[in-house]
């Protein structure tokens, strides 16, 4: 292919990429300078790096951040053994296979507003779980701030782990027999095999689904707002806050909503870099 040609194919892609990418990150960049009301939309007032200064200075982006951190650190890693450990099983089952998969990945398609809502019906009062705990209990089941977090954080695994589930599964069925058969001629254990034969040969996938699902925990939105909402507000995630900033009825302030933007996505570049050099590290080593 000459470079015409190349140049043909690609420029459209990269033109409609940047429009989509480039041009409403500057776009954020410079409202973020602005300070603009949800009320007063048509009159910004350049301000320079002001609401930088405020947000570093709120206490409510800082509590945010760290539920942000402590949701991205705790899903992502459970998520990932428990999809690990079911792909393992369903590759030993061979009858009703299709069956147990179908079942497994209903969390994942269903919607995570309609998830949610489901399960937080569980622990409403008259839902099943509220009941068990007041049949074993004789207390009441209570939604306070000091346990909520945790109802997300479970609410979240059981959504996004059949994502690393069907992933992983899909792996495992390019895994040349020949291999495990080798190592088990050796006498390896399941689990050396597991570490030393199944375990690298899912490398990549293995960096694929924590960046993609690094990414989605990090910007979650939808379950946080529908079981937390305006009550519990120590159970915001940055996505939620920056929503809660930028177009609150009362407040609406634009221009410090797009500087939490701004700052969300060097966070979420500072949170991947361990990641992306890995996997470029991985590229260099097979060329080479």
């Amino acid at each position: 292919m000459n470079r015409r040609t190349f140049w043909g194919f690609t420029l459209p892609s990269v033109f409609v990429m940047a429009t989509l990418m480039v041009v409403p990150l500057v776009a954020t960049i410079w409202l973020s300078m602005n300070q603009l009301f949800l009320r007063d939309i048509n009159n910004p007032s350049f301000i320079g790096l002001d609401n930088y200064r405020e947000v570093l200075g709120d206490e409510e982006f800082w509590a945010a951040a760290r539920f942000t951190l402590v949701f991205v650190a705790i899903t992502v890693p459970v998520q990932m053994l428990m999809g690990l450990g079911v792909a393992l099983l369903l590759d030993t089952v061979e009858r009703v296979r299709a069956i147990y998969l179908a079942a497994l990945l209903l969390p994942f398609i269903v919607t995570p507003v309609v998830g949610t809502l489901i399960y937080k019906d569980l622990f409403d009062r008259g839902g099943l779980v509220a009941w068990l705990w007041e049949v074993i209990s004789g207390d009441p089941f209570i939604v306070t701030a000091s346990n909520v977090k945790w109802l997300i954080i479970v609410q979240a695994i059981w959504h996004v782990m059949p994502f690393a589930m069907v992933t992983f599964f899909a792996g495992l069925q390019t895994l040349p027999g020949s291999r495990v058969e080798a190592a088990s001629i050796d006498g390896a254990s399941y689990f050396r095999q597991l570490w030393h034969v199944t375990l690298p040969h899912l490398r990549v996938l293995i960096l694929f689904v924590a960046l993609v699902s690094i990414m989605d925990a990090y910007r979650v939105y939808d379950s946080v707002f529908v079981f937390a909402g305006s009550r519990f507000t120590e159970a915001h995630t940055l996505q939620v806050y920056t929503v809660e900033v930028a177009v609150d009825p009362q407040i609406g302030r634009v221009g410090k909503g797009n500087a939490i933007g701004v700052l969300n996505v060097i966070g979420i570049f500072v949170v991947l870099i361990p990641f992306l050099v890995i996997s470029y590290k991985d590229q260099i080593r097979e060329r080479h």
